[in-house]
């Protein structure tokens, strides 16, 4: 239980990292702790969404992607289009951090929080 616990603490502050640097990025808001709630609220919205229309062919995956798009336009400065630039910032730079960590042999490619890691 706990290294389940400390698995997702982890994953959230990388994908928290990603959403920084992207909303730093497209945004020019640089506020790391605000990058943590996105993480965490996309997250959850994220796994919310998957369950119930993930399953729909085509449609729920874009359900899904959707919904987590609008919790970063809500939560950041901006529309839809700042919103998806955010967020694939994000996660290129959660791929590079991640890519780093495997390499070195300190975790595994994914991260809570985005999307697709």
């Amino acid at each position: 239980m706990i290294d389940s616990i400390v698995v997702f603490v982890v994953s959230l502050l990388i994908g928290a990292l990603g959403i920084h640097v992207g909303a730093m990025v497209i945004a020019d808001v640089s506020d790391y702790t605000y990058a943590v709630f996105t993480a965490l609220f996309g997250a959850i919205v994220w796994s919310v969404v998957g369950f119930l229309f993930g399953w729909i062919p085509l449609l729920g995956p874009a359900l899904v992607l959707l919904a987590y798009l609008g919790v970063v336009k809500r939560r950041y400065p901006g529309g839809w289009i700042d919103a998806a630039g955010i967020t694939l910032v994000a996660w290129i730079a959660v791929i590079v951090v991640l890519y780093a960590l495997a390499f070195a042999g300190y975790t595994t490619f994914d991260a809570a929080g985005v999307p697709g890691t």
